[in-house]
């Protein structure tokens, strides 16, 4: 009975060791951020997000209800230069290890250096992310989330959709491109 009891033991062990993941996520990343000094964070619930006209197809308006929220993290490298090369490796390193996030595609422009994932499916996404940093302006992330988005559909809305800027303090992402 001792034995089967070691056994027993042994296994659950195992079992807890094994099922415990230490993988970086981009939602971990996201909590950390706002308690770290330096960073903006900003979370833009879609009732901000605005058509442009009423006259625009149902695809469109059914499009922007599948979205839920749209997370933001910078980090200006003005007065943050060391901060900076940390936080780039950090978010490289969870887009890099993590098999949830799909690349869709790399660019450089104007210095910076910008990368597109998304998680879901091709036809079914439930995350788009932007990934950007540069020397001369820093570092962030961009995440929006929603449920079952189409992305040729996303990239339609947003020619349809303007931000209320009324209802939200631009200031914090003035703060991003000013490196404040």
């Amino acid at each position: 009975m001792k034995n089967i009891t070691k056994i027993l033991s042994l296994l659950l062990l195992v079992l807890m060791i094994t099922s415990c993941k230490n993988e970086k996520s981009l939602q971990g990343y996201l909590v950390e951020s706002q308690e770290k000094s330096g960073f903006i964070t900003v979370d833009i619930p879609t009732s901000f997000l605005q058509l442009k006209s009423d006259a625009v197809s149902d695809e469109v308006k059914q499009t922007l209800k599948s979205i839920r929220k749209v997370n933001v993290v910078a980090l200006p490298i003005k007065g943050n230069e060391a901060a900076y090369e940390v936080e780039k490796t950090k978010l490289k390193s969870i887009f890099k290890d993590n098999e949830d996030y799909k690349s869709l595609m790399s660019l450089k422009a104007q210095g910076m250096n910008v990368s597109l994932y998304y998680t879901g499916d091709t036809e079914s996404i439930d995350e788009v992310i932007a990934f950007g940093y540069g020397n001369e302006i820093g570092v962030g992330v961009a995440r929006l989330l929603g449920d079952n988005m189409n992305p040729a559909k996303i990239i339609e809305m947003m020619n349809n959709v303007k931000f209320d800027g009324d209802n939200v303090n631009l200031e914090q992402f003035s703060a991003i491109f000013k490196g404040k």
